[in-house]
Parts: C-alpha cells; structure tokens; sequence
C-alpha cells in the first residue's frame, strides 16, 4: 500500500484510480493476447481511433451551442448569461470548439474527462478550465460524494505537483458509460484484445514492409557454418538484399549455396481481410458508421446518407445530451437555465437539405420568411412602402 493510500485510509476516504483495469494509461495498460501492449497512447496510432476520436469530437464542436431560459410560454435564447459567455469563450486559452473537442476527445478515450469551473463572488461561472485525466486522482467521501485531486499544468512539460481538492460540484464531469455510477470507464479499455488484434496486425504489416525487399526463404549450404561465418553471411546477406532500397535486386550466391524461396503474400495470408475487419470492429466500438472515417468498402450513395443520419441520431445525439445533462447538473446555478446543441448545425454545408427544410417549415406556417433569414443571418426583409 502507497503512503497516500494509507494516508487515504486514516483520513477515512477511498483513494480511486479511473478505471481499475486500465490504470496509467500514458505508460500501462492493458496487453493483448497478441502480445501488443494497447493503452490510450497506443490505441491512436490506428487510424480508425483516431478517426472516430477525431469525428465524434469535431462533429460536435462544430455545432453552435444556446442558452436558452425557461419562460411561462416555453424558453426564450439568453446571450447575456454567464453560461452563454462561456459558449463563446470557455477560458483565456481556448474558444469553445476547442474546448469541446478536447473535452470530447478525453471523455471518448480515457472514458472521463474534467474540467474545473471558474466562478466570481456571486457563484455564477466565469470559465471552464481543462485538466488532462491524467492528472486527477478521483477520491470517494465517507458521505459518498466524489472528489477530485488535480495537479493543474503550469508549463507545456508539466504541472505544479501540488494536487488541489475539488468537489464534484466545483467541476464540470462527462463520463462514459460507468461500471458503477460514479466514475466512466473508457470503451478502450473494454475491448482490448479487440484493439490488441489490430494494432498487432499492424506491427505484422510494418515488419513485412520493412523487409519486403528480402526474399522470404532459406539459404542452403552444403556443409557446417562456425559461428564466425555465420555471423559474416547474416551481416552481407542483410545489407545487399534487406530493406526496401534492395528491393528485387538480382541476387549472387556462391560455393554451391542455393536460395529456396518460402514467402507467402499477405493476400493468401487474409492479412489485409484482416485488417480490413479490424476497421469495421472498431467502428461498431465507437459507433461510428464505417463511411464516416473514409472507409467505403460496403458503400452506395444510399447508404452513405443513411450513415450520416445514423451518425447524427445515434452517436452525435447521445453525446450532446450527456454534455447538455452535465452542464444543467454542474455549471448551472439554478434551473431556470439550460444549454442546447444544435445538430441542426450538421447541415451547414448541406445547401439542398437546408433550404428543403425550410420551405416545409414555411409551407407548415412553422416559421416565416423573416424568421428563416435570422437563423441563416441576413436581415430582415425591408418594409415595403405603403
């Protein structure tokens, strides 16, 4: 047992690492049965984490954010409020989508992700001030609330190493799906040997590469080798016919050596089925359609829209309540406020589909010609003269 643990013990609180299973994420983890160690770190040197990662996060970061107040005929848009101020600039060093993508990106990898709130004399929040994971230490009270220990960075290498205690309330705290309601725990974590098989698969495909250019087989030569010979073919034998320079170069051989060659093709060896797979497995672990990080292997044109509906409804909107749902639990003061995502944002760059909405909206008597050209920020249309 640690001295802060002991000293946890004594002071009567339990110390919690974030995920028990997936414990220093930056240097441990968790290794795979194909012997590939698969951690958070690890995990995004494959391009399909990091392209869920990156789709989940900036497709929500790009959507713009209200606060809107509760009135007696429903909510009415208040740009003046605390929170609101903080859809714009949650802090000195970050606007908003980058905040939001930060925040996204941690609670998507390492299953939590934190950020202290800032407030004046009045209670009201004046900023969100990012920590990485890593440098909280989640502590359970005696009365069952959650603390956190937070070593807040002071440089570009590192922090203070003086943790300061921060109650669940003083934080802001998006959490994926937890094991027992009180901290998340990362879905990397959850499929490991998924990750395992595929960052393994890759570090198979690195090393074919880089010994592409050598003829995959055995050197025959009647007689014994000693070491010393040995050791002197090993090292000519790499130097002219290893690595991708040597590539289908002619090869020499003497004193009655003979080469028998026993490569097999990555095609014969379902390597790059494999891979292929490893793709659609992480995708589902993400649930992220597979079109949506460039992968068209099963694409048309129909179901790539579908992808994109799928996308919105099912990852991007779940992921928008949890963050509207922690903002009213922690940011907010009271609760005649709330904060709103537009996924009507998505269709930004979607002219047809816009303008189509819109004419049913007009056409329903939903909204009229003035109201349309506030949301697409023209002015309203000039009075005609009398």
């Amino acid at each position: 047992m640690s001295i802060l643990d002991r000293l946890a013990a004594v002071a009567g609180y339990e110390r919690r690492a974030a995920d028990p299973s997936w414990s220093a994420l930056s240097g441990g983890g968790t290794v795979a049965s194909s012997g590939a160690l698969v951690n958070a770190r690890t995990s995004e040197n494959l391009s399909t984490v990091d392209a869920c990662v990156g789709a989940i996060s900036s497709a929500l970061a790009s959507l713009p954010a209200y606060c809107y107040a509760t009135t007696p005929d429903g909510r009415k848009e208040d740009p003046q409020h605390p929170v609101a101020k903080l859809t714009r600039r949650p802090n000195h060093n970050q606007t908003w989508p980058d905040w939001l993508e930060f925040t996204v990106s941690e609670v998507l990898r390492f299953g939590n992700a934190l950020s202290v709130i800032e407030t004046d004399g009045t209670g009201q929040p004046t900023a969100l001030r990012p920590v990485p994971w890593q440098n909280v230490q989640v502590i359970l009270l005696p009365s069952g609330r959650l603390a956190f220990d937070v070593i807040h960075i002071v440089g570009s290498f590192g922090g203070t190493g003086q943790p300061r205690r921060y109650l669940d309330n003083e934080v802001f705290h998006l959490k994926d799906r937890s094991d027992d309601g009180l901290i998340g725990r990362s879905r990397l974590s959850r499929a490991p040997e998924v990750l395992g098989n595929a960052l393994g698969l890759q570090e198979y495909v690195g090393a074919m590469w880089a010994n592409q250019a050598t003829p995959g087989g055995v050197v025959k030569i009647a007689g014994r080798l000693d070491q010393t010979q040995y050791d002197t073919l090993t090292v000519r034998f790499n130097q002219k016919y290893s690595g991708t320079g040597n590539a289908k170069k002619t090869m020499i051989l003497d004193n009655g050596a003979s080469w028998e060659p026993m490569s097999v093709s990555p095609e014969d060896a379902e390597v790059l089925a494999s891979r292929r797979f490893s793709v659609e497995e992480l995708c589902r672990l993400f649930q992220v359609p597979p079109p949506i990080v460039q992968d068209y292997t099963h694409n048309t044109f129909t179901n790539s829209a579908q992808a994109a509906l799928w996308f919105a409804q099912f990852s991007l909107a779940t992921w928008a309540t949890k963050i509207e749902a922690e903002f009213a639990r922690s940011v907010f003061v009271d609760d005649t406020h709330r904060l709103e995502i537009d996924l009507s944002g998505l269709t930004r760059g979607d002219w047809a589909t816009r303008w189509q909405a819109w004419k049913i909206a007009t056409d329903g008597g939903i909204l009229d010609a003035n109201e349309i050209r506030e949301m697409e920020g023209f002015n309203p249309r000039p009075v005609a003269a009398p």
